[in-house]
């Protein structure tokens, strides 16, 4: 008897260090030696390692060298830990690469980000954020789906005197508001307290321009600080330590490191911003920026920031595999605009796809960074979606099952404003790793696989007649 209780908290135990290890290996912080031996940054690495119980990955001189050991561990989450000065566009788009090379499918393969921050004092306050964030309040400077969230404080780039104030539990009330909203838009940041900030508009390394259309202020940002600076000369800081994420999905340069004046590092050291995307070149198609509103706001609390952010960069690839193949794993120059001369398929010729399209997406791709930890849970907080989607496993059957909820009009766009709208794939991200898929039910849906999601194209129209149910067998991948 004491034999078998013996072998039985051997079990316990071999179970206990298997699952412990599996945990472990789903959280990697991939650094520079150079950077872990600053004592500053090594603190950052540190806290992450705890907080996730990650894997640490380094490498010598350029981040590429971590690939063989990211293939074998391949994490679900990766997050790289760099100083400013080290995070460059060259650093950036190599990171777009070699995350999509764990496995041989175009798509990326783990939840990436980039941490860093004005200092390293700045870096460790990201990375020891601990607790989810839920988003309640948005402060905005662009007009977006009101209805898709609790609280907000908006005014508009293009529509000059535009002000909507969305209160917990009421309709978004439309009112005039002032000709230069500079100290409006400091306030609501400072005194609202918003868990979110969404931007569009001119924008360039150091400052942002509040209108596109007419004549206001801007933002300006040195030595990791942030003001405002009306048309009359007045200054007025940014000082909002509350944690919140940042989404200038239409802002030029804003995910470009440029020096200790950089905006990106202002928002990160002076606004409270400890997750954010941003481009790193001015943007001129969209698709990676405005998309990531598809799916973090006009879903709300389906995705984390982090999901939806890698969500649209899945669907920008499905979108270069469904219309020019080739472009797919084409490795496109960074100067702004890549050149495509390959082939388009037929359903790009229907569809009405061009080779600028193309151009778009590939510079898209790879020219737009995601800062933060990628483990920090930020969602929306939860509003009606447009469809219900669930994934049930029993026995290696899974269900995906997807209810609409707007009757014919569930798959339409939820708002139209800026560029690249709507249109994008549903997708599932799975809770493991899967493989050896064989689906049962569910072909009409067209339904791709990856080890980690399940991507549906948009329905074009919505028959409330009809079953969207995608039924397969798979396999975890251990």
């Amino acid at each position: 008897m004491k034999i078998n209780k013996c072998f039985l908290l051997l079990a316990v135990l071999i179970a206990f260090c298997t699952q412990a290890a599996i945990a472990a290996s789903s959280y990697a912080v991939v650094v520079s030696k150079s950077t872990l031996n600053d004592i500053g940054w090594k603190l950052v690495v540190d806290t992450l390692l705890a907080k996730h119980h990650g894997k640490l990955i380094t490498y010598e001189t350029n981040v590429t060298q971590s690939l063989p050991s990211l293939r074998q561990l391949f994490p679900r989450y990766t997050c790289f830990v760099s100083p400013p000065d080290e995070v460059t566009r060259e650093f950036i788009a190599s990171v777009h690469r070699l995350t999509r090379q764990y496995d041989d499918d175009p798509y990326c393969d783990t939840f990436w980000a980039i941490l860093t921050g004005y200092n390293s004092a700045n870096a460790l306050f990201i990375a020891k954020q601990n607790a989810p964030l839920t988003v309640h309040k948005v402060a905005a400077h662009i007009s977006f789906a009101f209805d898709m969230v609790d609280e907000a404080i908006a005014y508009d780039e293009v529509v000059k005197n535009k002000t909507v104030r969305k209160e917990a539990g009421k309709d978004a009330v439309e009112s005039k508001g002032p000709d230069d909203t500079t100290k409006a838009m400091v306030d609501a940041i400072n005194q609202f307290k918003p868990d979110l900030i969404i931007a569009s508009g001119h924008a360039s390394e150091a400052d942002w321009a509040l209108g596109y259309t007419y004549h206001n202020g801007k933002f300006q940002s040195k030595a990791g600080h942030m003001f405002g600076k009306d048309l009359a000369g007045n200054l007025f800081p940014v000082d909002s330590p509350n944690p919140k994420v940042y989404m200038p999905i239409g802002n030029c340069l804003m995910g470009h490191l440029k020096g200790s004046n950089s905006m990106a590092l202002a928002w990160m050291n002076s606004a409270g911003v400890c997750q954010m995307l941003g481009y790193t070149f001015p943007t001129w198609y969209g698709y990676s920026g405005w998309g990531c509103i598809d799916y973090f706001v006009e879903q709300p609390g389906r995705y984390t920031l982090v999901e939806a952010f890698h969500a649209n960069q899945r669907a920008l690839i499905q979108r270069l595999l469904t219309y020019a193949p080739e472009a797919a794993t084409m490795e496109a120059p960074l100067n702004g605009h890549p050149q495509y001369h390959g082939s388009l398929t037929e359903a790009a010729k229907s569809d009405g796809i061009t080779r600028e399209d193309i151009e778009g997406l590939l510079f898209d791709r790879d020219n737009v960074v995601f800062y933060g930890d990628p483990g920090w849970g930020v969602r929306m907080a939860k509003h009606p979606n447009a469809w219900n989607q669930t994934l049930t496993n029993h026995d290696g059957t899974w269900t995906f099952t997807l209810l609409p909820n707007r009757g014919t009009e569930t798959f339409a766009p939820i708002n139209t404003n800026g560029s690249q709208r709507g249109g994008r794939p549903i997708i599932e991200f799975f809770p493991r790793r899967l493989q050896d898929f064989t689906v049962i039910e569910g072909h009409d849906l067209h339904p791709v696989f990856t080890d980690d999601f399940l991507l549906i194209p948009l329905p074009k129209t919505c028959d409330t007649n009809h079953s969207y149910v995608v039924k397969f067998k798979a396999k975890n991948i251990r």
